[in-house]
């Protein structure tokens, strides 16, 4: 009949809008732009990770993470901003996955790098950025 989702009810206005957003981009003419900080470059379409000339497989949590933190590159993104964009709101806060992703991250995309993009700010959250001087 035409369907490209369905949702059952209830539903969490956090998934409904993830969905719609997903239809929205894959019905868009014009491709995402490419997210880049420093030498790492992000396409959220293919939703392919290189660092340098090395392409990182990500899971797709980890690739949401990543993403976020790329729209938001600069600035500083607390916890609870990326729970409720990755998992919506319902999801326990008490728990370490954050940091459990954070960590996986650094593993794929600092490693052997001269220069690290992921930083922990201290009582804040995390930046994805280079370093200021």
């Amino acid at each position: 009949m035409g369907a490209d989702d369905y949702l059952t009810k209830p539903f969490a206005m956090v998934e409904l809008l993830a969905r719609v957003q997903a239809l929205i981009r894959r019905n868009t003419k014009e491709p995402l732009p490419l997210l880049k900080i420093s030498d790492l470059v992000i396409d959220p379409l293919a939703r392919i990770v290189k660092r340098g000339r090395k392409n990182i497989d990500l899971p797709s949590k980890e690739f949401a993470v990543l993403e976020f933190l790329a729209r938001h590159s600069g600035e500083v993104v607390t916890r609870t901003m990326i729970l409720d964009h990755v998992w919506g709101s319902e999801f326990e806060t008490m728990s370490n996955v954050i940091d459990v992703y954070i960590r996986n991250l650094r593993k794929k995309i600092d490693i052997n790098s001269k220069e690290p993009l992921l930083h922990t700010i201290r009582g804040g959250g995390y930046r994805l950025g280079e370093t200021r001087s």
